[in-house]
């Protein structure tokens, strides 16, 4: 017989099976008290502003839509969400998908769930992504306000929360906007 060594070969060790599935994330951290409070203040001093405001001007500002847009911009304003630029412009671009789905449409709640739709689309070309915008639209949709004076009651109340937020975050020792445009 030949004598040629032959290359040992050892079995793989065996290990414990990993669990190879992606790691999901928690729930968030708990906010820090100061961060909290000033959070919560901001946003009821927003709100309450808005009411006060609608009533010098005998017209509704406070909507369910700009209580959620407070809600991100005293909770999560690091959020691109969350920005000037998204709080602002996103709320009339979906307003005016609304009216423009409403002028097609007319009033109803097929017309609202198509511009519900349409505004996030409208609000992704713009890059002004904010989520509370789309119900906007759908209020719009379902309500068919006063062209003019809905849209510049919307920005009147788009920018006061953006200056409460503004305001909030400094008192909180916070940076916002991350950015304006």
């Amino acid at each position: 017989m030949p004598t040629t060594t032959q290359a040992t070969t050892q079995a793989p060790a065996t290990t414990p099976a990993t669990n190879t599935a992606p790691t999901r994330p928690g729930p968030p951290a708990r906010p820090r008290p100061r961060a909290l409070l000033v959070g919560t203040a901001t946003a009821v001093t927003a709100l309450l502003l808005l009411v006060a405001v609608g009533t010098l001007l005998h017209q509704p500002l406070l909507i369910p839509p700009l209580a959620a847009s407070m809600a991100l911009v005293a909770g999560a304003p690091d959020l691109p969400l969350s920005q000037p630029r998204s709080v602002v412009g996103g709320q009339l671009l979906s307003a005016l998908t609304g009216f423009a789905v409403l002028a097609v449409a007319g009033p109803g709640l097929w017309g609202a769930a198509v511009a519900g739709g349409l505004a996030l689309g409208v609000m992704m070309c713009a890059r002004t992504p904010h989520s509370p915008a789309a119900a906007t639209a759908v209020i719009v949709a379902l309500q068919a306000p006063p062209f003019w004076s809905f849209l510049g009651l919307l920005a009147v109340a788009s920018l006061v929360l953006v200056a409460v937020g503004l305001a909030g975050a400094r008192a909180a020792g916070r940076t916002y906007p991350a950015y304006w445009i």
